[in-house]
């Protein structure tokens, strides 16, 4: 049976992910920096992890035992003016999604270097692939990764190990900023307000939503094709940006 670990599996594309994978008969290690009971189903393996710390990782990994499949998909977000956003914040959201990523992907990549097999899928954005507005910060750790993945999948080729990206939509669904510790509103200062406005209408009212199984069906693809493609847009509106 194939194993995969997920991180940021306690909502959203991980956690819909997570249930892809325990559907198609793999072994799935759902990871999470809070385990929560009852989201997922029997049989799945639920393990405390925090990409931030670096003992939280390897107690995690020796936990899991050999892996086919890691998929780095927890992440933070934010979104508002970049003149608002607080630096302490813009660390936090670079050490989970640019940092924490690799933490990952470097503590993974001995074992499956001696099996000479393996496939890192790196949950990015569509922000990735067409500028917006009011990202600037978070679309930065996004891009970081996409570089570094990347450069990663030559390097690792030469070992049997696949790195691929998957650049998921905007899914009104998924708790986007849920780990900001201010208000969201502090991120528009009154400058902005008349900017912001029809912005954040069309975060509210997308005319292409992308749904969270969207997402995990390219991750699944990304995880089981045997292909060196390297990116998979997921969603309606990321395949219509990446195209």
């Amino acid at each position: 049976m194939n194993t995969v670990l997920i991180t940021g599996a306690s909502s959203g594309y991980g956690l819909e992910t997570a249930r892809h994978f325990h559907a198609q008969g793999w072994q799935v290690i759902a990871t999470m920096r809070t385990p929560r009971a009852g989201i997922l189903p029997d049989g799945v393996r639920i393990l405390p992890l925090d990409v931030t710390d670096t003992a939280s990782i390897h107690a995690a990994i020796h936990a899991s035992g050999p892996m086919d499949v890691l998929v780095n998909n927890a992440g933070i977000g934010l979104v508002g003016a970049f003149e608002a956003a607080p630096m302490d914040y813009i660390r936090k959201i670079f050490d989970t999604n640019t940092f924490g990523t690799m933490a990952m992907v470097q503590a993974l990549i001995p074992q499956m270097r001696v099996r000479r097999s393996g496939v890192i899928v790196n949950v990015t954005s569509s922000v990735t692939l067409a500028p917006m507005p009011l990202t600037a910060a978070y679309t930065a750790s996004k891009q970081a990764i996409e570089g570094f993945t990347g450069s990663l999948a030559h390097e690792l080729a030469a070992f049997g190990i696949r790195a691929k990206l998957v650049e998921p939509g905007y899914a009104p669904t998924t708790r986007f900023s849920q780990n900001i510790d201010f208000a969201i509103e502090d991120m528009i200062p009154p400058a902005y307000a008349d900017f912001a406005a029809p912005i954040f209408a069309a975060f509210a009212n997308p005319a292409l939503t992308t749904k969270e199984s969207d997402v995990a069906e390219a991750v699944f693809l990304a995880a089981t094709d045997g292909t060196d493609r390297l990116r998979y847009p997921a969603g309606p509106d990321a395949v219509a940006l990446a195209a």
